[in-house]
């Protein structure tokens, strides 16, 4: 009779087998999925390898041809300065009379072009005419008794000889001879002041131009210095414009002026050597040539073209990009036609170019048309012209 722990180990026996059976099987069915996977995966991807060979492989992508400038270093720019002023006439008049008197005649209106010594006004003379005949007459009356002092003294002076007469008598009719010397000396003086006063009271033109104003009308009494007529010379028009200490003076000697979007050659008057007070600048006359046709009075714009110092390179303002922080770019390509980008400092700008500052390797070009149709990095093509 078999006893409890013989029947025990008899039953664990064939319960061990059954999970080693079970086990052996959980792991061929594990191998089997395993190895189904592995030929999908392989037959898949041999497919796609196939279907891969199969397409035909795409094109290189085009280097972008592009416009490039060499850029080239300059030591300098030149900044046109731009001041303005009026122009005025050469030369300007007021013209009065210096004496007081009733004017007679007034013979010309404003806008009368006039000549050189041409009468334009006249003062009421005929006080002046007569005194200078009272004055005539006393000197016509004078003259006939110097006549008869002189034959006087020369009949005494025979007598004194012959002792007919004393030498008292002699000095008598000298001393008369000589007081009517000094009468008609007198007379003559006065003869003077009256053609004076009778040819300053009338106003001839002290130079050609054309007049400016007429400030009477005629019949007036007038006071010695009392505006009657304004003149200018219209020959050669002058612009008078302050100019900045800072400018050179050698730069001024020949000068570009624009009057009404016309631009006209200028020289140099004169530059006055004190300073405006208000405006701390130098006053600049300049003489327009060829005498054009302006108006006095119109503003004038001088152009000074000022040159600076300073290393850079002129680019288009169309290649000009805003950075980062201020700062402005440009899109250049390197000697191996590769887009790069360079950070510059604006020195100066003009309407459609400006002066910058930036580091630039030797052969870097500017792609100065069109930077928007390429990145950095990208390579493109471009040819030089000489």
């Amino acid at each position: 009779m078999s006893s409890p722990a013989d029947l025990s180990t008899e039953t664990t026996k064939p319960n061990l087998f059954s999970r080693m059976l079970r086990g052996i099987a959980r792991l061929l069915v594990t191998i089997c999925f395993i190895a189904v996977a592995a030929a999908a995966v392989y037959l898949g991807a041999s497919e796609l390898n196939r279907r891969a060979d199969a397409v035909p492989s795409p094109e290189a992508a085009a280097v972008t041809p592009v416009s490039a400038t060499l850029i080239t270093s300059e030591s300098a720019y030149t900044v046109d300065r731009v001041f303005i002023g009026q122009v005025e006439p050469q030369r300007s008049a007021d013209i009065s009379f210096e004496l007081n008197g009733t004017l007679d005649h007034i013979l010309v209106d404003e806008g009368d072009e006039v000549a050189k010594g041409q009468l334009l006004a006249t003062l009421d003379v005929a006080l002046l005419e007569v005194e200078r005949e009272r004055l005539s007459a006393s000197r016509d009356a004078i003259a006939a008794q110097l006549a008869f002092a002189k034959k006087t003294v020369e009949r005494n002076s025979k007598l004194i000889e012959q002792g007919f007469t004393s030498q008292a008598r002699l000095d008598e009719v000298v001393s008369q001879q000589d007081e009517l010397l000094s009468r008609i000396g007198e007379l003559d003086a006065g003869l003077r002041d009256v053609t004076v006063r009778i040819a300053k009271s009338s106003i001839e033109a002290p130079f050609a131009g054309q007049i400016t104003a007429r400030h009477v009308d005629g019949g007036e009494t007038l006071r010695s210095g009392q505006l009657v007529l304004g003149i200018v010379e219209v020959v050669s028009p002058q612009v008078r414009i302050g100019i900045p200490l800072d400018v050179d003076p050698a730069l001024l000697s020949d000068v570009e002026i624009e009057i009404e979007d016309q631009s006209y050659r200028a020289d140099l008057a004169t530059l006055r050597p004190d300073i405006d007070p208000v405006t701390r600048t130098r006053t600049a006359l300049f003489d327009l040539r060829n005498r054009p046709d302006v108006a006095f009075g119109q503003t004038a714009r001088v152009h000074v073209l000022d040159p600076v110092q300073n290393a850079g390179t002129w680019v288009p303002t169309t290649s000009l990009k805003e950075g980062t922080r201020g700062q402005w770019t440009l899109l250049v390509a390197d000697a191996q036609k590769t887009v790069r980008l360079a950070t510059v400092e604006v020195l100066h700008a003009e309407d459609d170019r400006v002066f910058v500052r930036g580091a630039f390797p030797e052969g870097t070009v500017l792609i100065d048309q069109g930077p928007q149709r390429v990145t950095v990095g990208q390579r493109v093509d471009f040819s030089i012209g000489e």
